[in-house]
């Protein structure tokens, strides 16, 4: 999950920069290019070639039709809220993933856990500080998004064994692909022989390495507690931030920072005193 995360980040700094350049349909369109090629290449590279069949599956294509909504949502709410607004509405999925894991019967949480993350997400809260007025019906739809990341991670869970990481994250996203390039019909593209194509090249490859660690992440570990482990992207974001445009947060967004560190490590220590025992899922499922 942290390797993820930071994975990510990078890509949306990559994508920040070609954003310069490009509208989002094309640049969402163009990475998705690259990003199957970069597929692709983890599915030969493992070796998986002749499991590309099992992509079919209901639940694999299930995962990806939700992947897109997730895409299709956070791109439209975008446009319509500010960036601190969305951000904290994003990082509330990890506690959504919990409670769906609860009221889902997949796992048991104790109330300890279950404080730590509200706390992180309290953190992420101070760190982002959204406004009141930014909340509208563009927040529902990120709300929307936030909710879809839960059912998506916990759907991954569901997948079986034999269908390898790699062969789901490139169903993903060839799917994200094609609504993305829906969306982009409607805009004006721009000419691809430019340094920004290099950025969004460079982006694919991260973003399916990144799809990569976190499908393996949500099959074979505790969601309560890997789910907590998503805010760890603020930290990144901060050193993405202060490397790539000199951005150093304030005193208050390093106490929220702290509070998102502090509720990581005791979701981590309290998986080491109570082991995944409470986990419902069999794994003959």
């Amino acid at each position: 999950m942290l390797t993820a995360m930071s994975l990510f980040v990078c890509n949306d700094a990559l994508m920040k920069l070609a954003r310069d350049a490009y509208p989002a349909g094309q640049a969402i369109a163009l990475r998705t290019v690259f990003a199957m090629l970069a597929g692709l290449a983890l599915v030969l590279a493992f070796r998986e070639g002749d499991k590309l069949l099992l992509a079919l599956r209901p639940v694999v294509l299930l995962r990806g039709v939700i992947e897109a909504g997730v895409a299709l949502s956070m791109v439209w709410a975008l446009g319509r809220l500010p960036l601190a607004n969305i951000t904290a509405i994003g990082m509330a999925s990890p506690l959504i993933i919990v409670v769906l894991a609860v009221l889902m019967g997949i796992e048991k949480v104790g109330w300890r856990r279950t404080a730590a993350v509200t706390v992180g997400f309290c953190g992420v809260l101070i760190v982002v500080r959204p406004t009141a007025e930014g909340f509208s019906p563009a927040a529902i739809v990120a709300l929307l998004s936030a909710l879809l990341v839960g059912f998506r991670d916990l759907l991954t869970r569901r997948i079986d064994k034999d269908i390898p990481s790699t062969v789901v994250s490139f169903t993903t996203t060839m799917l994200v692909g094609i609504i993305a390039l829906g969306y982009g019909i409607a805009e004006d593209w721009e000419p691809v022989w430019r340094r920004e194509t290099v950025y969004v090249a460079a982006a694919a490859v991260l973003v399916s390495a990144g799809s990569f660690f976190i499908i393996s992440a949500f099959r074979d570990a505790d969601v309560g507690v890997i789910s907590g482990f998503r805010y760890s992207i603020v930290i990144f974001a901060v050193i993405i931030g202060y490397l790539g445009w000199g951005e150093v947060p304030d005193p208050l967004a390093f106490a929220g920072i702290a509070l998102i560190v502090g509720s990581g490590l005791y979701t981590m220590h309290r998986q080491r005193v109570r082991p995944d025992s409470n986990l419902k899922i069999a794994r003959a499922e």
